[in-house]
């Protein structure tokens, strides 16, 4: 058994996995590079003739978006994923073809249906089998990782017994709207993902209360509260979280020295404008709306309770470029109060430009930072506290105040992971730490040494190729 990793480990993004079991392989994620990492090449520069099936994680670009360059390449086997991923994966990958290759709708639907055809929906928990073709099987289980919908750990089953688990990307715990991943009951080696290893987040209940103080503040001032993000699994998190505060609060504020149209003194919470800027956020939030039956208890009362979380009266929807630019306009001349949502999460394209465009120069804006943000991308300067940044060609002043909320990351922070490791029951004995830069998965090796002292534990970045 070897393991060689295609993308992914000396960065957080182009997740690309191989495990080889004598001459095949199957490749777990294809994904595709982002931020600075995104000089790597888009072409699959490795053999594909022995794969023998694609299995994926989740539905981030980073763990998807090379897909249409290894079908180019060649591959026409099966692609696993769960019922939830494999729903998800057209609506991600068609919005990936409009933006990285400006293809028309016929081009796009003629690569879907490829796609399509190739996709195998497997229920989570259930086996999967691979048969290779020397008449060697290997089983794949698929295991909530509670990062966003869909998302999977998956175990794999060799032909000797032995158990590979890599772990794609995982949720951190006490999340209020997609489940707890739970460690295996056994992983004799482990990929294990290091975005946030050398880092601790804030927990649901911080994140929230300081969501409500950015917000509140904003409803005194006057300003637009802008939030660029991912599309899958952010977006949603944040929606829910708005909901709850919306519907715990419903307390009238007074706005100091600022008008609404029909000069209204007073804006109640109820009244506040959710405004959801993003076509391909909408559709996934229907996906989510679909698949309840995989969130969460505290979501799932919420539900019975005949309650929206995902979908309540303050949230408009932007279709339209037109509607879309219409909006921008209006906050830039009004100055009223409203919550923009809209992608991309790190600032690297999509509607969110326009707004920042627009607002960044207002003091009275609000930006939040709400998630992990790639060197080499505008979030990523933001985050940095830069003063001027270059927007499509034009430089803008930045003098809006920036928020930073890493409790809305989707991914397990460096305690989160250890327990992960800690609660596996058996193993395991040698543990590969990807999907991380070499601080986060350094620090996270020397922890994680400290629980499984039996167990090796190597640090990926740094290496071109790593095999174990």
């Amino acid at each position: 058994m070897n393991i060689i990793h295609h993308g992914a480990f000396e960065g957080v993004t182009g997740s690309c996995h191989e495990l080889r079991w004598e001459k095949y392989g199957i490749l777990i994620d294809c994904g595709l590079f982002q931020g600075s990492e995104a000089q790597h090449s888009l072409n699959i520069d490795f053999a594909v003739e022995h794969i023998q099936a694609l299995v994926l994680t989740h539905c981030h670009i980073d763990h998807i978006g090379r897909i249409p360059w290894l079908l180019a390449a060649g591959y026409r086997g099966p692609i696993y994923a769960t019922e939830a991923t494999a729903a998800l994966l057209p609506l991600m990958l068609d919005d990936g073809l409009k933006i990285q290759l400006n293809l028309n709708q016929n081009q796009r639907n003629q690569f879907l249906s490829l796609c399509k055809s190739l996709l195998r929906p497997v229920p989570f928990d259930c086996q999967a089998p691979v048969v290779l073709p020397n008449g060697e099987r290997l089983a794949l289980y698929f295991r909530q990782a509670g990062h966003i919908l869909g998302s999977a750990y998956v175990e794999v089953v060799l032909p000797n017994s032995q158990v590979v688990v890599f772990s794609g990307d995982l949720g951190p715990t006490g999340t209020p709207l997609l489940v707890d991943p739970v460690s295996p009951k056994r992983a004799d080696v482990l990929v294990l993902e290091s975005t946030y290893g050398d880092k601790c987040h804030q927990r649901e209940r911080e994140r929230s209360e300081n969501l409500k103080q950015i917000i509140e503040k904003s409803l005194l001032d006057g300003g637009a509260i802008l939030i660029p993000s991912f599309s899958v699994g952010r977006t949603q998190e944040l929606l829910f979280d708005i909901e709850s505060l919306i519907a715990e609060t419903f307390a009238p504020v007074l706005l100091k020295g600022t008008e609404l149209q029909g000069d209204a003194e007073r804006l109640k919470w109820e009244e506040l404008p959710i405004i959801l800027d993003s076509p391909l956020a909408d559709e996934v939030t229907k996906q989510y709306a679909l698949f309840f039956r995989l969130w969460e208890k505290e979501a799932l009362a919420r539900k019975n309770m005949g309650r929206h979380p995902l979908s309540f009266e303050q949230c408009i929807t932007v279709g339209s470029h037109q509607q879309h630019q219409s909006i921008v306009n209006r906050l830039v001349s009004t100055q009223e109060p409203a919550i923009v949502v809209a992608a991309s999460g790190m600032c690297s394209g999509g509607r969110i430009l326009n707004y920042l465009r627009a607002l960044l120069p207002e003091p009275r804006t609000d930006v939040v930072i709400a998630g992990y943000q790639a060197k080499g991308t505008l979030g990523y300067s933001l985050s940095r506290g830069a003063k001027r940044v270059n927007i499509d060609g034009e430089d803008i002043d930045v003098r809006a105040r920036i928020h930073h909320l890493t409790g809305y990351s989707a991914h397990a922070d460096q305690a989160d992971l250890v327990q992960f490791v800690d609660n596996i029951g058996q193993g395991p004995t040698k543990v590969h730490l990807v999907h991380g830069d070499i601080k986060a998965q350094s620090e996270l090796a020397a922890k994680l040494r400290s629980i499984k002292p039996n167990c090796e534990v190597v640090v990926t970045a740094g290496q071109n190729i790593v095999t174990a």
